[in-house]
């Protein structure tokens, strides 16, 4: 059973930064696609960022150039650098792996943006 262990949550002020890991038990190197969402609270979790297997990236319209999603294969570790947090950024995060048609969920790290 493949696990994945988020970190990297926490408290932020608006305007600061923080950096979520993902750490993966099975080699990421062979997934299909990579991806966070968030989910705030009541709402079903939305697409964050996502890295498909060919390389192409794919963003929500909210994180306008400030998240950036990335991958270290030799560590089995994928993250998401947030910038520029907003309090509208609050939320659970949750890292996503696919591996054929099955998703990999990790247990989800809260982001807290104060104003």
């Amino acid at each position: 059973q493949v696990q994945l262990v988020e970190s990297g949550g926490g408290l932020a002020q608006a305007g600061e930064s923080l950096r979520l890991s993902c750490e993966s038990s099975a080699a990421i190197g062979s997934a299909n696609s990579i991806s966070w969402h968030r989910q705030a609270r009541g709402n079903q979790p939305d697409l964050v960022a996502e890295r498909l297997s060919g390389g192409a990236i794919n963003y929500a319209d909210f994180v306008n150039g400030r998240f950036t999603i990335s991958k270290d294969n030799d560590k089995n570790t994928i993250y998401l650098e947030m910038n520029r947090l907003k309090p509208d950024d609050t939320g659970v995060y949750y890292c996503v792996i696919r591996w054929g048609v099955v998703d990999y969920w990790g247990q989800g790290a809260q982001v807290t943006v104060s104003s």
